[in-house]
């Protein structure tokens, strides 16, 4: 598993200070990329020559309000891994280790010249064995 620490800004949150529900994403992508380089450092997803990784599904779940000021963590684990495919499930918890949102992304592995579907690299695939 792993985490990352953040915390909820006024930029984040809606008229009654608590965060706008799309900032989660923003707090999940964040850690998605941290998580991303903390397993392979030496290849970037985000500018591979030959591979993306594009979101394919993104899912939220709300189960404890956060508001401006609160320091949080954000956990990222792999919830499942195929051959094209991962999902990832990255859990919120504000500084009383109370779990507030549940976020959910899955990635698909997509040839950047042809933008079809092929298998996950084999590095990343082997890591990502490792975090499930």
């Amino acid at each position: 598993m792993f985490e990352y620490n953040s915390r909820v800004n006024f930029y984040n949150c809606d008229p009654a200070g608590l965060i706008f529900f799309g900032e989660v994403f923003k707090f999940a992508h964040s850690a998605y990329e941290l998580f991303l380089e903390h397993l392979l450092p030496e290849t970037n997803y985000f500018t591979h020559p030959e591979i993306i990784l594009p979101i394919i599904k993104a899912n939220a779940q709300y189960l404890n309000p956060l508001k401006q000021g609160d320091e949080i963590k954000i956990t990222v684990s792999v919830t499942r891994l195929q051959e094209k495919s991962f999902e990832l499930t990255y859990n919120i918890y504000n500084k009383e280790n109370n779990l507030c949102v549940i976020v959910e992304t899955v990635h698909v592995c997509l040839s950047k010249s042809t933008l079809k579907k092929i298998p996950l690299d084999d590095n990343l695939r082997e890591k990502l064995m490792l975090k499930n």
